[in-house]
C-alpha cells in the first residue's frame, strides 16, 4: 500500500506582484500609448499555477520566496487565503518580484519580469515534502529545478515542467520530467517536441491558445479540442491550464481526460481579466465539461 503524501501538488516557483496596464494595442518600438486602465495583481507562474491547482480541489503547497515589503506580505496573503501551505515561502532582502504587463483590445500580452526575491528561491533553503505531484517552471535559478526534479523523482512524484521563459536545459533535466508543458513560442524556442522527445522528454503537452493543446510522446500525438469562448485577457490562461492539468495528474487521472479538463480551465481563464481573478474553481470547469 502506497504511503499518503503530504500534498497533492507542490510547486516550487515564482510570485510576482503584477502591474498591469490595458491599452488599444501592444506598443511597437519607440511608441508611447496612454494607457486605458491600470490594476496590481497577484501574479508570478509559481503563485499562479498554485492557485489554478488549489482551486481545482488539489492539497498545494507553495515553496520560493518574497521580500521584506508591502508587495510580499501580499503574495502571502493571496497564496493563504487560497488554502495553500506556505511554512516555506521565505522572507528574504530583496524586492519582491515584478511583472509588467501589457495587455491589448485582444486580449494578448506582453510581459516584462523583475526577479528581484524570486532569485533567492535556492536549494538549500527548504525541504521538499512528498507530493504526488511537484511542479516547476523557469522563472527561478534553473539549479534548483533540477534539485527539486531529483528529490521528486526519489519520491516517485509526477514531475510537470512548465519551460517559461524558455530557457536552455541539459538532457539530464528534461531526461526527469514526466511531462514538459511549453507554449507555442516557448516550444519553438526549445527546438520543436520532437527535440525535447529526444532530449529524454517522456511526454510534452504544447498548449495552442485557441486552437487547443497537443499530447506527444515517443509513440503518437493527440489533439484536444479547444473550448470556445470569448477571451478577452489571455494573461494567466496558461498558468490555469498547468495547474487544472496538475490537479487533475495528482488524482490518477489519465492523461488526455486531465489535458481536456486543463484545456477548458485555460479557455475559462481568458473570460476573466487578469492572471489570478481569472483562474476558475473546479466547480466552474465542471459546469463547463456538462454544457
Amino acid at each position: 500500500m502506497s504511503q499518503e503524501k503530504d500534498f497533492d501538488v507542490v510547486v516550487v516557483g515564482s510570485c510576482n506582484l503584477d502591474l498591469v496596464s490595458t491599452t488599444s494595442h501592444l506598443p511597437i518600438a519607440g511608441e508611447t500609448l496612454v494607457s486605458l486602465d491600470y490594476a496590481e495583481h497577484a501574479g508570478g507562474k509559481g503563485l499562479n499555477q498554485a492557485v489554478a491547482c488549489a482551486r481545482m480541489g488539489a492539497r498545494t503547497a507553495f515553496i520560493g520566496c518574497v521580500g521584506n515589503d508591502s508587495a510580499g506580505s501580499m503574495l502571502r496573503e493571496t497564496l493563504e487565503l487560497e488554502g495553500i501551505d506556505t511554512s516555506q515561502l521565505i522572507t528574504v532582502d530583496a524586492p519582491t518580484g515584478r511583472a509588467f504587463i501589457t495587455v491589448d483590445s485582444k486580449g494578448e500580452n506582453t510581459i516584462v519580469i523583475v526577479p528581484g526575491a524570486n532569485s533567492y528561491v535556492v536549494a538549500t533553503s527548504f525541504t521538499l515534502p512528498s507530493a504526488s505531484v511537484v511542479l516547476a517552471q523557469l522563472e527561478i535559478p534553473l539549479t534548483t529545478v533540477i534539485h527539486v526534479f531529483t528529490q521528486a523523482r526519489l519520491s516517485d512524484a509526477i514531475t510537470v515542467l512548465n519551460p517559461a521563459p524558455a530557457a536552455q536545459l541539459s538532457d539530464s533535466l528534461l531526461a526527469m520530467c514526466d511531462f514538459v508543458v511549453p507554449n507555442e513560442t516557448e516550444s519553438e524556442a526549445l527546438g520543436g517536441t520532437a527535440q525535447l522527445l529526444h532530449a529524454g522528454a517522456i511526454t510534452v503537452i504544447t498548449t495552442l491558445g485557441a486552437r487547443g493543446a497537443e499530447i506527444t510522446n515517443a509513440n503518437s500525438t493527440v489533439s484536444i479540442t479547444p473550448t470556445q469562448v470569448r477571451a478577452i485577457d489571455t494573461v494567466g490562461a496558461g498558468d490555469a491550464f498547468v495547474g487544472a492539468l496538475c490537479a487533475e495528474l495528482s488524482r490518477g487521472q489519465e492523461i488526455q481526460l486531465a489535458a481536456q479538463t486543463a484545456s477548458i480551465a485555460g479557455a475559462l481563464a481568458t473570460t476573466i481579466r487578469g492572471a489570478v481573478p481569472s483562474l476558475p474553481t473546479r466547480d466552474a470547469v465542471t459546469q463547463h465539461q456538462a454544457i
